[in-house]
């Protein structure tokens, strides 16, 4: 299993950040790895809107769609995604978003697991730094639509 967790203070509201983390279909604009999405369903239950989304991810030979659940809501600005189907035995992010003096706290965690062993062993040669990456990206994507 990969586990990563950040936090980071971003000069944006907590409204902001939960909006662009909320855009699935803009990630193949700013992601790295995210060669496409399809948003296959969406409906609400209670103060929660569900998205069933596909994500292509690409890294050199490596390419894979998976399918997930994505329950965001916006009250409490948090974002949870769940694995429903594709190449891993599990995988779950959450994303919360708060109001502080200086702009808003973002935190972030992730935990997966591949089911094939030799790309479970390849990813955690890089898993951490892609992760960084990532949450770089959001960064820079922010002032780009913020600045």
């Amino acid at each position: 299993m990969h586990t990563f967790s950040d936090n980071r203070v971003m000069p944006y509201s907590a409204e902001q950040m939960y909006n662009l983390v909320a855009d699935i279909e803009s990630y193949p604009k700013f992601l790295p790895w995210t060669a496409a999405t399809r948003i296959r369903g969406r409906h609400e239950e209670g103060d929660a809107v569900i998205e069933i989304a596909d994500i292509m991810v690409s890294f050199k030979v490596f390419r894979e769609k998976f399918g997930t659940k994505v329950t965001m809501r916006a009250t409490e600005r948090t974002i949870v995604s769940e694995y429903i189907d594709g190449p891993f035995k599990f995988l779950i992010s959450k994303w919360a978003f708060r109001d502080v003096e200086e702009g808003c706290e973002v935190d972030y965690n992730i935990d997966f697991e591949f089911k094939n062993r030799i790309l479970q062993k390849t990813a955690g040669v890089f898993f951490t730094e892609a992760q960084r990456q990532i949450m770089g990206a959001f960064e820079k994507r922010a002032k780009v639509l913020y600045g």
